[in-house]
């Protein structure tokens, strides 16, 4: 049985990607990197964020979920998450829009372009349990990829 990991999505797997990995035993992170060479512009006002592909999905248990973080030295770097923090639920896995790929979103908030090389390490992804209240009742099924909570 598989509890939790990543994988190559569809359309990614002859392109050298990379599994993420902890660097350190007692890291709770792991290290993501881009899937592809990726040019982040100085961040305007009414700009949207420049969204850098993994190449990946990633699964998990039916009481878990994923969080997409930067890391502690993007911000030095001018990247600055969009979301701050990206949320990835467990039915995203593979679903029918994008099989699962996920991204980060950043802004840049220098006043030069910021060049991500395909390999550069991008961000992080940290593996979480969530908590439900007494009277849950969601059944709701997902009916798309990204940003498919709000679509009707």
């Amino acid at each position: 049985m598989k509890f939790r990991g990543f994988e190559v999505v569809k359309g990614y797997e002859d392109k050298d990607i990379h599994l993420p990995v902890r660097k350190t035993k007692y890291s709770a992170a792991y290290d993501v990197e881009a899937a592809e060479d990726v040019v982040i512009s100085p961040y305007q006002l009414g700009c949207k964020p420049t969204l850098i592909p993994t190449g990946l999905k990633a699964y998990c248990l039916e009481d878990e979920y994923f969080m997409l973080i930067n890391r502690s030295s993007g911000p030095k770097k001018g990247l600055v998450m969009s979301n701050g923090i990206g949320i990835i639920d467990r039915d995203y896995y593979g679903n029918v829009d994008n099989d699962g790929h996920f991204y980060f979103q950043y802004y840049n908030v220098l006043d030069h372009d910021i060049m991500i090389h395909k390999g550069d390490v991008i961000g992080q992804v940290i593996f979480q349990k969530y908590l439900l209240v007494d009277d849950d009742c969601a059944e709701g099924q997902r009916i798309g990829g990204f940003g498919s909570t709000d679509k009707k």
